[in-house]
């Protein structure tokens, strides 16, 4: 395991600015201590955390094209903001070009950015750890969310979505229609209500 993190750490350091390789390693270790927490693979954490932001660094019109070229969707959304395209295109790379073959790592890489119904605890755990890792700047109920994190999984990874939403909206930022799907499952999820995808998002 040390092995495989180690070459991909170095490889990763030619693809990622300074900013963006801090704010990975603080990810692979925030993911490593939830795993540990709540009982989940260390190494798969570990990995996931590492390869989450492979491809954050890509120039946008170049994440559109590579998109294009794999065979990826790209939604109106994410063509006004093309670096939402780089959890689906990350996890993409994740498998091709870092050869990272466990489904559920590659599942977390692509749902850390906007969540999804469902959520595996390895998604969970990527998708806070994103969110949480110490060199995150203070966003609203910072440190509430992070006690959350180590206590409740569940409200925790609620509690971001909710105040995700809250924050683009405040900032009128495009929502990927991903994250709200995601706020209101778990909402309804909350509440004991009954969640009928097909129904609610035909």
């Amino acid at each position: 395991m040390n092995h495989k993190i180690t070459k991909i750490r170095r490889k990763l350091m030619t693809e990622l600015d300074k900013e963006r390789y801090e704010h990975t390693l603080g990810v692979m270790y925030t993911a490593a201590s939830l795993a540990m927490r709540y009982d989940e693979d260390i190494e798969k954490a570990l990995l996931a955390g590492l390869l989450h932001d492979c491809a954050k660094c890509i120039p946008g019109d170049t994440k559109i094209k590579l998109c294009k070229k794999y065979h990826l969707s790209v939604s109106d959304v994410e063509k006004e903001n093309p670096s939402l395209l780089h959890a689906k295109l990350g996890a993409f790379l994740a498998a091709k070009k870092y050869h990272m073959k466990d489904k559920e790592i590659i599942n977390a890489i692509a749902s850390h950015t906007t969540g999804c119904p469902h959520m595996s605890l390895l998604d969970k755990i990527i998708y806070i750890a994103d969110y949480i890792e110490p060199g995150r700047k203070e966003l609203p109920n910072m440190a509430e969310v992070r006690k959350l994190a180590f206590t409740d999984i569940d409200t925790c990874l609620y509690r971001i979505l909710e105040d995700s939403l809250e924050y683009l909206d405040s900032k009128n930022i495009a929502v990927d229609p991903m994250t709200e799907k995601t706020y209101l499952y778990y909402k309804n999820k909350r509440n004991g209500c009954m969640y009928i995808e097909e129904e609610q998002y035909g």
